[in-house]
């Protein structure tokens, strides 16, 4: 069973000593573990986007053929988090977590030297079993990089290194998609080995992180580890609520994410050029989101403003929603970016896009702090996992119920409705979760 801290939480809770988020990037206790999570994120995005590029425009030239790739993708760097969370959770608090680490790291240049192959060749299995692998990297590393927060920074600082790793993550994300969408795939298969190389040197200078505990074993049962794992931590109140807080705003996200290229080429009319401009956007709004709450918290990990930024997230989509709406139908001709920008309503856009962001970053980095604060820090990457497998599970059903609403004939715009709506589920979730610690 999880053992819970006792917070305090309280606006006098809060720290004089707050800890500004970027003064931790001088810090070795964070940097290389900042630099290496980064670097992780570019490869998998560097890598799957050269891949869905090389398959779609090189390969493949049937729309069928395409929608299937990118679905089969999907699912198998997705299938990982659900079969290898409770394990990669168990390990991690069970041996030193920077060890794991550099395992990782080692098994991720393995892993890039068979993607790489799969680009140069064009083979598609290899490329989607090296993309299977590099989801279970994924799911390894994932845990590791929140748990071993709380291990290495003091109590002020947990709040910044939570949304400075947050806010690195879709920095890279955004940064691997663009230059896997710019590149050739020869490039990009070397690419891929330099980047895995690179995080490896940096994964190697993670101080040592050993296990707080010696009375945890491993349960190596993938089904029941998962279900116990889930019912242990999901059994606590405060973590019941954190979670699925997390999960709406994974599901919202997953919709979003699904509907920005239709959203931009059927609605807006606009070009691949506009649909890049649009991730770029929500990439930086979120990064200045989850920097922005360490400020706005004073260092402290709370849910005060977490319900407000939901609502606040659902104001910007029902405005985004609105113009869509009003939007005049497409032409036929796709509109480049300056051509865009002259259309009226164009600005409202972006802004929307950016207030969704900002507000998104703001919403999660405190919820995420909650994982790795309400328990005993021997058992932070046990609960991370925990949160990575329903997460899993809210963002597949989110693109379940997304594949039922189109088929049944719902707009694109009208989903950015129902995005909104869950805004309030979200923002209830995040009240009561406020209620029960703050």
């Amino acid at each position: 069973m999880l053992r819970v801290q006792t917070l305090d939480t309280s606006d006098k809770a809060q720290n004089p000593r707050m800890t500004p988020s970027f003064r931790l990037l001088a810090k070795r206790r964070f940097l290389p573990l900042f630099t290496t999570q980064f670097l992780g994120a570019f490869n998998d995005n560097l890598f799957r986007t050269a891949m869905i590029m090389l398959v779609i425009y090189r390969i493949y030239n049937d729309p069928a053929q395409e929608a299937a790739f990118s679905a089969v993708a999907g699912g198998l760097f997705i299938l990982p988090f659900f079969l290898f969370s409770a394990l990669s959770g168990q390990l991690a608090d069970c041996h030193d977590k920077a060890r794991i680490i550099r395992m990782v790291k080692t098994a991720e240049i393995l892993i890039m030297i068979a993607g790489a192959a799969g680009l140069l060749l064009g083979n598609i299995p290899l490329m989607l079993l090296a993309l299977l692998c590099m989801g279970a990297h994924s799911t390894f590393f994932g845990p590791i990089k929140y748990a071993i927060l709380p291990q290495h920074l003091d109590d002020d600082q947990v709040l910044p290194g939570t949304g400075l790793v947050e806010a690195g993550t879709y920095i890279a994300i955004l940064a691997g998609t663009i230059v896997g969408g710019m590149i050739a795939a020869e490039h990009a298969a070397f690419g891929v080995l330099l980047v895995a190389v690179i995080g490896w040197l940096a994964g190697r200078q993670v101080p040592p992180a050993p296990p707080l505990t010696q009375d945890a074993g491993v349960d190596f049962h993938i089904v029941r580890s998962s279900i116990r794992l889930v019912s242990d931590t999901m059994h606590v109140r405060r973590l019941f609520l954190a979670i699925l807080a997390i999960s709406f705003f994974w599901a919202q996200g997953t919709i979003l994410a699904a509907q920005f290229p239709p959203l931009v080429k059927n609605v807006l009319g606009a070009n691949q050029d506009v649909a890049t401009l649009f991730l770029a956007i929500f990439s930086v709004g979120v990064a200045i989101g989850s920097i922005a709450i360490n400020r706005i918290l004073g260092g402290t990990v709370s849910a005060r403003c977490s319900p407000v930024a939901a609502l606040v997230m659902g104001a910007f989509v029902c405005d985004m929603w609105w113009t869509a709406h009003n939007w005049p139908a497409p032409d036929g001709t796709l509109r480049h970016f300056a051509a865009f920008m002259e259309m009226p309503g164009s600005e409202r856009v972006m802004i929307d896009l950016l207030g969704i962001a900002v507000a998104g970053g703001m919403f999660v980095v405190p919820l995420y702090a909650f994982l790795t604060t309400t328990v005993s820090k021997a058992q932070t990457a046990r609960t991370v996992a925990a949160n990575n497998i329903v997460n899993s599970g809210a963002m597949v059903a989110a693109t379940l119920i997304l594949a039922s609403m189109v088929h049944m004939g719902v707009s694109v715009a009208e989903t950015l409705l129902i995005v909104a709506v869950a805004s309030l589920g979200a923002s209830y979730l995040a009240w009561k979760l406020h209620k029960a610690c703050d």
